[in-house]
């Protein structure tokens, strides 16, 4: 019981301190003007039942825009990457060539601000990973 009851606490308190995802009106606006989009998939290779992203992200000059769903987690980071990854082997490999660009911090859509001076035309892919657990979330490419 104790197991279980840790277990859910994992996957429930993410969704619990989320903040409110932001208005659809805002992600439209801010991803109508990206150069690059991209998809996230459910089945990716890492992928699974408690570890997915599906939806279109949009990479802008000032924000990494994502309008779909993640599956909850706690402490989601955003990547852009130089190569496209679908595995935790391949993020790992690659984590030294990445930019890591924020955290995730809503499951339903969010808004994630580029660092000044990011050229996101320098890389091809988005990836969320879970930094506690080591977990590949998903990825896009995007170019």
């Amino acid at each position: 019981v104790l197991g279980i009851g840790f277990a859910l606490g994992i996957y429930a308190l993410p969704i619990l301190i989320a903040p409110p995802a932001p208005a659809q009106d805002e992600v439209h606006a801010k991803a109508f003007s990206a150069p690059y989009t991209g998809t996230f998939r459910r089945n990716l290779k890492d992928s699974d039942a408690l570890h997915w992203g599906e939806g279109t992200v949009s990479i802008g000059h000032k924000h990494i825009v994502f309008e779909g769903a993640l599956a909850p987690g706690p402490d989601y980071k955003l990547y852009l990457s130089p190569e496209f990854v679908e595995t935790e082997a391949d993020f790992k490999r690659l984590k030294p060539t990445m930019l890591r660009v924020g955290d995730v911090k809503t499951f339903k859509n969010f808004i994630v601000p580029l660092p000044d001076g990011v050229d996101a035309g320098r890389y091809t892919s988005v990836v969320v990973w879970c930094e506690t657990f080591s977990q590949f979330i998903t990825a896009a490419r995007y170019r």
